[in-house]
């Protein structure tokens, strides 16, 4: 996912993963304080049933308001791949699977969401069959049918129309590299999907893919009926399952959701509904928003952001239990695209990069945004540390006089005097302006050439999510978090030659034996897959360079002083936003 996109982008500061929260007695905001920790586990319930255990102390009644600096690029289902996108759906849409976070670390389980179990495989690996439960409802009380889980299935192979969202499909599902989706001629058609009658629904697969009942709790699986698809406007009015329905939607600015008077409790095993709605806000003024939180004044205090507090304000932090801290499956990474930037050249810009200043400008803080010297977060099984020369997310680079110097010569030596770096900011967003105008400068010590190009903060990802953007550096995903807890979640996805066309691609890479390596250790048992992800980390830094580590997020979330039960989903490093009450409505 997007930082990932599911997975987490190219907005300076990053909205990361992570888990979370100080515990209190009194706010009921409760999490982990080691906030990088250790690696997550794979961990299912199949017979899991709804409703979902009540949280201690909560009560019904009132609205959150999420005052938000970053802004989703879109609702839609089928092309949700950020984690807050993600997040902020899960209000609304319901997946064949899903998530329940347990105990008191809020540990992930995998459970049954809209299906009755988590899947059937057959022998061969290459057919998933999920019974469907029975008597779901739309908002408007019109039945859930089995065709419409077929449908929105389809419709993700629409890859030109819904460019943002995930990919697996493409890869994984029967004909996934030639059906088109259902807007084609003969669409209507698709071998990889079936419903033999209206409780049942078959995946078939071109090969193996055990990780699916992971991958069915991402949106995409929402059912969707045929007759009520508008295409792109879709996400104005969509069709919802969870407890709550869209009543407004201003995209970059608002999203407003009510209570859906249809939803089942007793058929969500991990959701509720205590507050009457939501009201998120976005393309804030990320330091004014999150002073708002922290003061708590009137409804203020009934209010979350879902950003990391800015290291300047930790000193304004009165209450440490309005803080929402945790691990994160995310790492946040300064992309170069391979096809643009000779192998020469993104090592001198790795012996350029200013990391401390710039860590200082962000407002990371070494606690909650430690520096990274891996692809791999810690989180991900199959981690293993290590450092490469210059690659640990710290050091002044061409802050130091003599560093400048030593790269600009050492570019005039390559014949690369005055190479230019291009990529987009987000020019409304003071700490994106700061930080590029600091790149800019130590870029430019060392002998770069600079083209920083300014777009509004409401469409940064659009442009930056563009794998043929005319721009060399900071292509998303600039962050990435686990889809589930599986190497087979980052590289596959991130750096074969395929995920450029699939919208995904970390660098742009292109190497066939690379794609060969990648494949050859996705065919083995995750157990040997284990042995084999860190050499391949290893290998893409040392031998293509085509990110610079910059930190492992994980969370550290301002919260207002009436809000009950604010933790972090560590699947995502974000609010579980569906268990959120208020303590006074």
């Amino acid at each position: 996912m997007q930082w990932k996109r599911i997975t987490a982008v190219a907005a300076t500061v990053m909205l990361a993963a992570v888990a979370c929260g100080s515990p209190s007695s009194n706010s009921g905001n409760k999490g982990d304080t080691n906030n990088v920790g250790g690696a997550q586990i794979k961990a299912t319930d199949p017979t899991a049933k709804g409703p979902a255990p009540d949280v201690d102390g909560a009560k019904k009644g009132g609205t959150i308001t999420v005052l938000s600096d970053t802004t989703p690029d879109t609702f839609d289902p089928t092309n949700i791949y950020y984690v807050d996108g993600n997040q902020i759906g899960k209000l609304f849409y319901r997946g064949l699977t899903q998530y329940r976070l347990d105990g008191p670390d809020h540990k992930p389980v995998l459970v049954p969401d809209l299906a009755e179990d988590l899947g059937t495989r057959s022998d061969d690996g290459l057919t998933w069959t999920f019974k469907l439960k029975q008597g779901i409802k739309y908002m408007d009380g019109t039945p859930v049918k089995a065709e419409d889980y077929a449908y929105a299935i389809k419709r993700s192979f629409a890859h030109e129309l819904y460019d943002a969202g995930p990919t697996y499909q493409l890869q994984f599902f029967k004909d996934g590299d030639t059906y088109k989706g259902p807007y084609v001629a003969g669409g209507d058609k698709y071998d990889g999907v079936e419903t033999p009658d209206d409780h049942t629904l078959v995946i078939h697969l071109a090969k193996k893919f055990d990780d699916l009942p992971y991958y069915a709790a991402f949106p995409m699986f929402t059912p969707i009926p045929k007759a009520k698809d508008t295409q792109k406007n879709y996400e104005q009015h969509p069709m919802t399952t969870g407890p709550y329905q869209v009543a407004s939607y201003t995209p970059g600015t608002e999203l407003k959701l009510t209570k859906n008077p249809s939803w089942d409790p007793n058929t969500d095993p991990v959701r509720h509904q205590y507050v009457d709605g939501w009201d998120f806000k976005f393309s804030q003024d990320l330091i004014k928003a999150q002073r708002q939180v922290l003061a708590s004044s009137g409804p203020d205090a009934n209010a979350v952001n879902y950003e990391n507090l800015d290291v300047s304000l930790l000193p304004e932090v009165k209450d440490q239990s309005q803080l929402v801290k945790g691990q994160s499956p995310c790492n946040i990474m300064y992309t170069m695209d391979t096809r643009k930037i000779p192998l020469d050249v993104r090592k001198l810009i790795a012996k350029a990069h200013p990391y401390d200043s710039w860590r200082k400008v962000a407002g990371l803080n070494p606690t909650d945004d430690p520096p990274s010297s891996t692809i791999l977060p810690p989180a991900v099984p199959g981690y293993e540390k290590y450092e490469l020369p210059g690659l640990n997310g710290t050091g002044k680079g061409a802050d130091d006089p003599a560093v400048a110097k030593e790269v600009k010569d050492e570019l005039a030596k390559i014949g690369k005097s005055n190479f230019e770096l291009s990529w987009y900011y987000s020019i409304d967003d003071k700490i994106s302006t700061q930080t590029t105008q600091l790149r800019k400068q130590a870029f430019e010590k060392a002998g770069f050439k600079v083209r920083a190009i300014g777009v509004p903060k409401a469409q940064i990802r659009t442009y930056t999510g563009k794998q043929d953007a005319p721009v060399n550096i900071g292509k998303t995903p600039t962050g990435w978090c686990s889809d589930w807890p599986s190497g087979t979640s980052w590289f596959p996805v991130l750096f074969k030659s395929d995920a450029i066309p699939l919208g995904n691609s970390v660098g742009q890479l292109e190497d066939k034996a690379l794609d060969a390596e990648i494949d050859a250790i996705t065919a083995k048992s995750p157990d040997d897959q284990l042995k084999e992800w860190s050499k391949i980390d290893k290998e893409i830094l040392e031998k293509y360079l085509p990110v610079l580590p910059l930190y492992y997020s994980s969370s550290n979330m301002p919260a207002g002083t009436n809000i009950g039960h604010a933790i972090n989903d560590p699947t995502q490093g974000i609010f579980e936003f569906t268990s959120m009450f208020l303590k006074q409505s």
